[in-house]
């Protein structure tokens, strides 16, 4: 069967993280200075790799950081990816 996946913020701990059931799958890390977050560390759970887990918890993050009005560095080499790969997010840098 399908298994939820639920995205949330982790404030406390920096992070935007996604969640199978009730595991955690994968995060994204930012350090937040001012109005911009800087993200810096992209990691999926090595048993929940390529089921596109890093791609839906970064555009979350990308989402949730544009709604709250801030701008991002994509310091972590996926994140960048993912903005160059998905241009209606380049605003954001």
């Amino acid at each position: 069967g399908v298994v939820a996946v639920m995205i949330t913020h982790n404030v406390s701990a920096h992070r935007f993280e996604s969640h199978v059931g009730d595991e955690l799958a994968g995060y994204v890390e930012y350090i937040e200075r001012g109005k911009v977050r800087d993200f810096a560390h992209t990691y999926t759970i090595p048993r929940f790799r390529g089921r596109g887990v890093a791609a839906e918890v970064v555009e979350a993050a990308l989402q949730a950081s544009r709604a709250d009005g801030f701008k991002v560095i994509p310091t972590c080499w996926y994140v960048d990816q993912f903005i160059a790969a998905h241009r209606e997010y380049a605003d954001l840098v």
